[in-house]
């Protein structure tokens, strides 16, 4: 009888070979609370590489970290009516505390934007004062119906920017900028993923939002998932709040404003872009663990040696682990880091040792060579680049294969269906077309241009949708 395999095959289940990486690969757990989650060690190692990047990247684009209460009094909330109603379903109330009722009923965060305006209306005074540039790490609550790990749970980490500045143009240009430059650097040079930067539709907006910028990746089942998003909020909040700076020719003006968040539902779209059948494939750019040395025998010689490679790998600058765990089965270790996706896995045994060489199995091209031991200070950072480059062709591989140029709706929808993206043109689509894709759960994942930039306008000439169903 075949051996039962260690998890779904992604094409017998996709939903549960995903379930049964994130155990297996030991990333998560279910909270207590339905739609809560418990972020393990490793996967927390994940998002940790993920914040380090990412937060590199904010400060510099100048934004600094700042931190905001998670409670936020239930009238803030009621000041910029579009934004009150697009959370609303979401939202999560405390009417109590103390054993009493409380006088004013507190929402539990689920984005910054009333809290983060009500300081900024007293922080911003004069044109001096701008542009403010303010990034916040926290947890925030949005009551999910339909949970599912890292995708959509009912408590989330994430990053939230906030800025105010004196024009229009300035804050276009800086939600542009933390979409280019922070988010789709990050995604594609650490993550490795190939995301399509565009608008979204006036009807998949961020409430409150006069524009919001997307990237969007396709997952190895064909569906999309929003990596992140950038939001030119105009003058709405500015308005509700009254933020207003005095100009240097002493005129008071409201700030122009953006917001931008990404969340660790880029940990789930890191499994559904990159994984396999064996699990996990982790960038090594991202990888907190980069390489594992393995001893295969309980021999002090081979203890020794894995112990100075580990180190030796180390100073060339790699971030190593050191498995000398020989009370467990050899194979039980190596399926357990190739499911977790460690790039490298450096295997000593006594006839390695005899021979001066090492066992390497790379976990994202697969397959097994030696290596002569002393030089895999030297050739192991090269060939984790080469690794980084495949992964990154992978993903852009799969998209471009699943995307298809259509003229109707019937044929945009029916190639979502089939497990792809659609290019249509917006003008033959538009509002009434984006309604009648939705009776198929199919959406406009963003807006862009034909030479695959990003629309200055949701009209501008030659537009096109990109449609397909989501995550």
């Amino acid at each position: 009888m075949a051996k039962a395999p260690v998890l779904t095959p992604q094409a017998d289940d996709f939903p549960r070979w995903y379930q049964d990486v994130i155990s297996k690969a030991e990333l998560a757990d279910n909270g207590p609370v339905r739609g809560t989650m418990v972020i393990r060690p490793y996967g927390y190692g994940i998002w940790e590489r993920m914040q380090q990047e990412m937060d590199a990247r904010i400060k510099a684009a100048g934004a600094r970290n700042a931190y905001f209460p998670l409670f936020i009094p239930q009238s803030y909330m009621t000041k910029e009516a579009e934004h009150v109603e697009g959370f609303a379903p979401e939202l999560a109330v405390v009417t109590h505390g103390g054993g009493k009722q409380l006088e004013e009923p507190a929402v539990v965060r689920p984005t910054s934007e009333m809290i983060i305006n009500d300081y900024f209306s007293r922080w911003v005074q004069s044109y001096r004062d701008l542009p403010l540039l303010i990034n916040q790490w926290a947890n925030v609550v949005r009551w999910e119906m339909r949970p599912r790990v890292f995708l959509r749970t009912t408590e989330f980490l994430w990053q939230e920017g906030h800025t105010a500045h004196a024009t229009y143009e300035d804050a276009r240009d800086f939600a542009a900028r933390i979409h280019r430059e922070v988010y789709a650097d990050f995604m594609e040079n650490v993550l490795a993923v190939d995301v399509v930067l565009g608008r979204k539709s006036p009807a998949e907006r961020f409430a409150g939002a006069i524009n919001t910028l997307t990237l969007e990746g396709m997952m190895r089942d064909g569906k999309a998932l929003q990596m992140g998003t950038s939001h030119e909020l105009g003058q709405n909040f500015a308005r509700a709040f009254d933020t207003r700076y005095l100009s240097a020719s002493g005129s008071r003006e409201l700030v122009w404003q953006t917001s931008w968040g990404t969340s660790t539902r880029m940990v789930g779209g890191l499994i559904m872009t990159h994984g396999d059948d064996n699990g996990l494939r982790v960038p090594p750019r991202l990888a907190p663990v980069q390489a594992v040395v393995l001893a295969i025998k309980d021999d002090p010689e081979v203890l020794a040696r894995v112990r100075s490679l580990g180190a030796e790998l180390a100073d060339a600058g790699l971030r190593v682990e050191v498995d000398d765990r020989t009370d467990v089965p050899f194979g039980r270790r190596a399926v357990d880091w190739e499911l977790k996706g460690v790039p490298a896995r450096v295997e000593i045994g006594p006839r390695d040792l005899a021979a001066g060489t090492a066992m390497l199995a790379r976990r994202i091209p697969g397959g097994k060579a030696p290596v002569a031991v002393d030089a895999l200070a030297s050739v192991l950072p090269g060939l984790l680049e080469e690794d980084q480059a495949l992964l990154l062709r992978q993903s852009r591989e799969h998209r471009e294969s699943r995307t298809t140029d259509v003229a109707t709706v019937e044929e945009a929808t029916a190639a979502a269906l089939a497990g792809g993206w659609a290019r249509i043109p917006w003008a033959d689509l538009g509002p009434e077309g984006e309604k009648r894709l939705a009776e198929d759960a199919v959406t406009v994942r963003c807006l862009v241009a034909e030479d695959g930039s990003v629309p200055v306008a949701d009209d501008a000439p030659g537009t096109l949708a990109v449609v397909g169903r989501a995550y």
